[in-house]
């Protein structure tokens, strides 16, 4: 079977395909007269951490994926990740970059992030089946993914609606079937929309432990990988009694956690004792701070609709709100080997490239690891 077919058997519902038009897929640099790539094997860990930084930040890596990608390669990050939906097509063929004349925030040393103007910029089509092309972009750069996550855009996330069960499961398996492609060990998603601010539903947490398991199942017979689930504000799983009960109604061979020290503070949890709980069940961490007010768990859970550019409560790791330090050490002391991927929403101070050095600097001098 070519590699074409192999891909399109089974691409998730939601409008993917009608969006996969004859132009979109070759969208992106052609690179003519590369030679033919292979997959990458899986890359084996021979650091007990690998460092990763994610791409997402917004005051100024909005746009092209690879903005983030090169500028976090600058300060001496090697590994990213990033959510699939990045490399699939939008609806009009440009990146869906923020375009406002609502006025930001000036923070004392006078910086102001802007919207962007000028031309839009064309999004570069990858998904689902021009990974050598990006494999080619990514070794211009010198760099190489830890992840790609999530599923498709318009694939279904509806992990708690059993009618749309195979939909969510086939989105999230071909996406991690491509990430595969670039030596990607592990998946990770978040559980769709949070439907009801006091909590997710009894009902739905045991669809959405039924989907998860079925999912990581599949991944783990079929790909040999491992997956998690992202425990985050606004999602379906967001606070303690979600997570655990997540924890306790899957598998472990099947289902692992994503614990991120941001959202999990943010949640009113304290992240060094959730790590204590969960141990070798967390398969990713999330390395994220925030003010140090909120250490060991914040007693004001920020809503939706909190500005999260001119009101922002996620910082450069440094800050003081989690105990990078106690949870290095903790993970050291039951030999944990994996993923800490930096995430950093937003970067309203100062540039996103600068909020990174930051953090690089924060890893290399106060938790003596190597990028």
């Amino acid at each position: 079977m070519d590699r074409r077919n192999f891909f399109g058997l089974s691409v998730a519902a939601g409008g993917l395909l009608a969006a996969r038009t004859a132009s979109a897929q070759t969208t992106g640099p052609a690179h003519v007269g590369e030679p033919k790539m292979e997959p990458q094997a899986a890359l084996k860990q021979q650091q007990q951490f690998r460092i990763g930084y994610t791409t997402n930040t917004r005051g100024g890596w909005e746009g092209s994926p690879f903005v983030g990608i090169s500028e976090g390669r600058d300060v001496g990050f090697r590994y990213f990740e990033i959510f699939g939906s990045s490399f699939c097509a939008t609806p009009d063929g440009y990146e869906p970059a923020p375009r406002d004349t609502q006025a930001m925030k000036a923070w004392p040393d006078g910086y102001s992030w802007k919207y962007p103007k000028g031309a839009k910029v064309k999004r570069e089509v990858y998904y689902p089946d021009r990974w050598e092309a990006l494999q080619h972009r990514m070794y211009e750069i010198g760099a190489q993914f830890t992840a790609i996550t999530g599923g498709a855009a318009g694939g279904s996330v509806a992990f708690h609606d059993p009618a749309q069960r195979k939909d969510v499961v086939d989105n999230h398996f071909n996406m991690t079937r491509f990430s595969r492609r670039f030596g990607c060990d592990h998946q990770k998603t978040n559980a769709g929309p949070r439907k009801q601010p006091n909590g997710t539903p009894l009902e739905d947490l045991k669809e959405i432990a039924k989907t998860c398991d079925l999912l990581g199942q599949r991944i783990r017979e079929e790909l040999g990988m491992k997956f998690g689930i992202h425990a985050h504000l606004g999602s379906q799983i967001q606070n303690e009694k979600e997570t655990m009960y997540m924890m306790e109604n899957t598998r472990p061979e099947n289902v692992g956690l994503v614990l991120d020290t941001g959202h999990i503070t943010m949640a009113g949890m304290d992240p060094v004792a959730l790590a204590k709980k969960l141990g070798h069940r967390v398969i990713e961490y999330h390395f994220k701070d925030t003010a140090r007010a909120e250490r060991g768990g914040t007693k004001n859970v920020p809503l939706p609709t909190r500005d999260m550019m001119n009101d922002p409560y996620f910082y450069p790791m440094g800050e003081g709100g989690v105990d990078f330090p106690a949870i290095m050490a903790y993970l050291k002391s039951i030999n944990w080997r994996g993923h800490l991927n930096v995430e950093l929403d937003t970067s309203p101070w100062r540039t996103p490239k600068d909020s990174a050095r930051i953090t690089a600097n924060y890893i290399r001098n106060t938790l003596k690891l190597e990028l």
